[in-house]
């Protein structure tokens, strides 16, 4: 529909941290056109393969480098999760919003549980200063789930220390305008470069980054 259009998918790139962020920076400094389509099929290949319904494709649409329009759809709960810049963010065409936890003490955070081993490691760190600071901690294996439901308020926060814009780049929009907060693990906020992601409602964004960073950026 659109053949001017430039777009990234995972299924294009090799696979391993190196080959996404090649790819992703290839788009970014030498573009074909100021659209850029981001697409992930699967994002939670490994709960499609097991039978668990937690699992959605991803798309983004950027423009000059920011993300203008994401879409996820949970086929196996029929829910449509868009988001327009300045819109707002939509389920199945009615306007949501993010959840009013003000307290660590009151969320549940969502966290990814990655296959490679440093990744795994960050997560690990993570769990032992989380756990007696937050209500509950949930990992269900598949940022295109946790981040819309971050939007729609079931989730408080979510984070994860290494993803492709892929799996996060549709579903940061959601929570941003469904007034909540993305930033990496440094404060600094969301870009399609950004992979170490922390979102939120944003009423809890520092004291979890405040946790997260006194393991993470002092190892």
């Amino acid at each position: 529909m659109y053949p001017d259009h430039d777009f990234l998918g995972e299924e294009q790139v090799a696979a391993g941290q190196n080959a996404a962020i090649a790819a992703l920076e290839e788009k970014l400094t030498k573009p074909s056109s100021p659209w850029l389509w981001i697409v992930d099929p699967i994002d939670g290949t490994t709960n499609f393969a097991s039978g668990i319904p937690m699992n959605m494709p991803s798309i983004a649409v950027a423009y000059e480098g920011e993300v203008v329009i994401g879409v996820l759809f949970d086929p196996h709960m029929d829910e449509l999760f868009t988001a327009i810049r300045g819109q707002g963010t939509t389920l199945n065409g009615k306007i949501v919003h993010v959840s009013e936890e003000d307290s660590l003490s009151s969320a549940m955070v969502g966290m990814e549980s990655p296959a490679g081993q440093e990744s795994l490691e960050m997560c690990v760190k993570a769990i032992q200063p989380l756990m007696p600071r937050v209500r509950t901690i949930r990992m269900l294996g598949s940022s295109a789930v946790m981040l819309p439901w971050v939007a729609k308020g079931r989730l408080t926060a979510y984070w994860t220390p290494d993803e492709c814009a892929w799996d996060i780049a549709a579903g940061s929009l959601l929570v941003q305008e469904a007034g909540g907060r993305v930033t990496d693990l440094e404060g600094n906020d969301y870009t399609l470069r950004t992979r170490s992601l922390v979102s939120s409602n944003g009423k809890v964004h520092n004291a979890l980054l405040e946790v997260l960073q006194s393991k993470m950026l002092s190892s």
